[in-house]
């Protein structure tokens, strides 16, 4: 890598000079935030971008609105998808392969946070369903386009830190549901989703790898309650180490500029299996005063055997198997 990018890095300062001509590539959750800003400075290059969305007008209305404030060209084809719900999931899936057209990346932006107690139309707990389970059918399912030399990139958070995957009780049948101990499962399982996918399919030249984006403010805290977020926000300050950076929200454009990083900038091999933040792969962090720092990815997001078993769950959950 010729160029150092941090936490502040836009997605124009991360892909200046970059050309992405030939160039196919999919962002899941294009109607509003990061998913918005990824298919914009990823068409503003030259790149052809597939987008999906729930709300198909909802998208066409912000993507036009943020080419037209950015100035830049290029256009996002749109496919709609719910995640929340394997019939449009797999419907979405399908139309991709029939149209046989390969990706060169695949980025899953999608999804949900802090979401009260409830159920996907297939009846999984809402954040494992829809920020899991959804992208496990839909990425498996268009598996088969992916290009070699191909990446996918699965954004998690620094929320997984609140929770490891449960495979026991994923539905909270027996334990007390909690919307940001549901939030961390979740996350946790984009990570170990992009840790197994990288492992079956590197051979072939395909990578995979989870990023978090960063606090930023967009729809996706929309669940909490009024000033919650804030709130949130102070708490890490007052329990941040002594000597680190202040902690702030991030723009759209920082924060969607780890996501085009590790998709396009690293080298494939620096970032394949692995968990990255700021523009830089994150250290595993452990231990008793883990709680207290925040940055880095707890070791259970990466342990293969984690990821290997919540694969299996998966396709059991799923009755699919990939």
């Amino acid at each position: 890598m010729t160029a150092q990018f941090g936490a502040e890095s836009t997605t124009d300062e991360v892909l200046d000079g970059v050309d992405l001509p030939g160039k196919r590539i999919l962002v899941t959750g294009v109607s509003a935030g990061l998913g918005v800003e990824t298919a914009r400075v990823l068409a503003a290059h030259g790149a052809t971008v597939v987008g999906t969305a729930r709300d198909l007008t909802k998208a066409r209305d912000a993507l036009a609105k943020a080419k037209a404030e950015a100035r830049t060209a290029g256009d996002v084809e749109l496919v709609e998808m719910d995640l929340a719900s394997l019939k449009s999931v797999r419907a979405a899936a399908d139309r991709l392969v029939k149209d046989g057209k390969p990706f060169d990346i695949v980025i899953a932006n999608a999804g949900v946070m802090a979401t009260p107690k409830g159920t996907t139309a297939d009846g999984f707990e809402t954040q494992f369903g829809t920020n899991h389970l959804g992208h496990f059918v839909f990425v498996n399912r268009i598996a088969t386009l992916l290009k070699t030399g191909s990446r996918v990139v699965m954004l998690s958070s620094s929320g997984h830190r609140y929770a490891n995957v449960d495979l026991d009780d994923p539905g909270f049948e027996r334990t007390e549901y909690a919307p940001f101990v549901a939030y961390g499962r979740s996350k946790t399982a984009n990570i170990l989703f992009a840790v197994e996918f990288d492992r079956r399919h590197k051979a072939q030249g395909i990578r995979a790898t989870a990023v978090h984006p960063g606090g930023i403010r967009t729809e996706l805290s929309r669940h909490m309650a009024p000033g919650e977020l804030d709130a949130l926000f102070e708490q890490l300050r007052q329990t941040q180490p002594d000597g680190s950076p202040p902690l702030k929200f991030k723009t759209v454009p920082q924060g969607a500029a780890t996501s085009v990083w590790a998709g396009i900038v690293a080298p494939a091999s620096a970032v394949g299996g692995l968990y990255c933040e700021d523009c830089h792969v994150a250290e595993v962090i452990d231990g008793p005063d883990a709680s207290i720092v925040r940055g880095g990815v707890r070791p259970y997001a990466l342990d293969a055997d984690n990821a290997k078993a919540l694969w299996a769950k998966s396709e059991a959950m799923v009755g699919e198997s990939f």
